[in-house]
C-alpha cells in the first residue's frame, strides 16, 4: 500500500531530481579532483546529464562559428573557457541536428558534433579523466560515422585509439590507428588534409608503441610521420601537421621511453618561438619540464615550468603530471633556491 507522499507527484520528482543530481556527483567527482565551481567538473556533470529539453536551434552558419570559437580557445590552450562554452554549443548542435531536414545539414551537425566531442575528449585527457574522456570518445565515434566524412572518421579513431591505451588496451589501441592510417594510404593523393590526418595517426601509432615499450616500432612509424610531414610541408597549403609536429612528438616518444637526454635534445632543436598554435607550444614546455624531472634535473625542470605557465596559465592550472612534478619540487631538498617557486604552487593549485 502506497502512503500519501509516494502518491504525490511532486514529492516524486523532487525525489527524483535529488537522486540524479547525488549520481552526477558521485560520477563525477570520482575522477580528478575539482573544485566545486570549475569549468571543468560543470563539463562532466553536462556529459553526464545531457538536457532533457533542447536547446534552441541554431543555422548551420551560426554552429559553425560557434565550433570554431571552441577551437580556437582550445588551441589558445584555454581550457577553462572551452570547458564553460563547451555544454551549451553541444546542446545547441545536437538541437540544431534534430530540426534540420537535409541529409547534407544533418551530415553537417553530426561533423561538427563528432568534432565537439573530439575536443572534449582531448581536454578530458589533459586533466586525466580517463572515464569522462572514454565517454566522450564514444560520443565522437557515433557522431563521426553518423556524417560519413573519413577524415573526421579518421580524427576521432585516433583519439578513440588514445583512450584505449590510456585504459591499458595498448596493442588494440596500436592496432586500431594504424589500420586508421592503411584505410587512408589510397586517398593520400587527394591533397594535405589526407596526408596530414594520415601523419597524425602514424605520430599517435609511433607514441603508443613507445608507451608499450616497443622501441623499434615506434622508431620506424615516427621515421614515417617525419617523411609525410615533410611533403605536407613542400605543399601550397599549411596544415596542422608539420615538421615541428613531429619534433614535439620525438621529445615525448623518447621521455616515455625513459631517454631523458634525448628527449631534451629533440627538444633543443625545436624553437618554441616558431610553434604557432598556444596549445602546442605549451604542451612543449610541459614536456621539456616532465622529461628534466625524470633526468633527475630540477632547476631547469622549474624553469620550463614557468615557460609553460607564461605560454597558458591554464596549461600548469589544470595537468595532474604538472602538479606532482610541482609536489616534488616543492619537496626538494633545494626548493628554497628555486625562487618564486611557492607563489607558482599557489597559483597553480597545488597545496603548499
Amino acid at each position: 500500500m502506497t502512503t500519501p507522499e509516494e502518491d504525490d507527484p511532486m514529492r516524486r520528482r523532487t525525489l527524483l531530481a535529488g537522486a540524479g543530481g547525488l549520481a552526477a556527483g558521485a560520477l563525477a567527482g570520482a575522477g580528478p579532483a575539482y573544485g566545486a565551481a570549475d569549468p571543468i567538473r560543470s563539463l562532466g556533470t553536462a556529459l553526464l546529464n545531457p538536457p532533457i529539453e533542447n536547446a534552441e536551434p541554431v543555422s548551420l552558419d551560426e554552429l559553425r562559428r560557434a565550433v570554431a570559437v571552441v577551437r580556437s580557445s582550445f588551441q589558445q590552450a584555454k581550457y577553462g573557457d572551452v570547458a564553460t562554452l563547451m555544454p551549451k554549443v553541444l546542446a545547441r548542435t545536437m538541437a540544431t541536428r534534430a530540426e534540420l531536414d537535409s541529409t547534407d545539414g544533418v551530415a553537417m551537425a553530426n561533423r561538427y558534433l563528432a568534432e565537439l566531442y573530439t575536443l572534449t575528449t582531448e581536454l578530458m585527457i589533459k586533466v586525466s579523466d580517463d572515464r569522462l574522456a572514454w565517454t566522450a570518445a564514444d560520443r565522437a565515434l557515433q557522431a563521426a560515422d553518423a556524417c560519413g566524412d573519413v577524415l573526421t572518421q579518421s580524427t576521432t579513431r585516433r583519439s578513440w585509439g588514445i583512450v584505449l591505451r590510456r585504459s591499458g588496451q595498448a596493442d588494440t589501441a596500436r592496432q586500431l590507428v594504424l589500420d586508421t592510417a592503411a584505410a587512408l594510404q589510397p586517398s593520400l593523393h587527394r591533397g594535405p588534409e589526407h596526408l596530414s590526418v594520415y601523419g597524425t595517426l602514424l605520430q599517435t601509432g609511433a607514441y603508443t608503441a613507445a608507451v608499450d615499450g616497443d622501441r623499434d616500432t615506434a622508431k620506424s612509424l615516427i621515421a614515417e610521420a617525419s617523411d609525410a610531414a615533410a611533403r605536407v610541408a613542400a605543399g601550397p597549403y599549411a596544415t596542422a601537421f608539420n615538421p615541428i609536429a613531429v619534433g614535439l612528438y620525438q621529445v615525448s616518444i623518447a621521455r616515455v621511453l625513459g631517454d631523458s637526454g634525448a628527449a631534451i635534445e629533440h627538444a633543443r632543436r625545436i624553437d618554441p618561438g616558431a610553434i604557432p598554435v598556444v596549445e602546442r607550444r605549451a604542451r612543449y614546455y610541459s614536456d621539456v619540464a616532465r622529461a628534466f624531472h625524470q633526468w633527475g634535473k630540477p632547476e631547469p625542470c622549474y624553469r620550463a615550468l614557468l615557460a609553460a605557465e607564461q605560454a597558458s596559465p591554464d596549461e600548469v592550472r589544470y595537468r595532474p603530471a604538472i602538479h606532482r612534478i610541482t609536489e616534488s619540487l616543492i619537496r626538494h631538498p633545494n626548493a628554497r633556491h628555486f625562487p618564486g617557486l611557492t607563489a607558482f604552487a599557489r597559483r597553480t593549485g597545488v597545496p603548499v
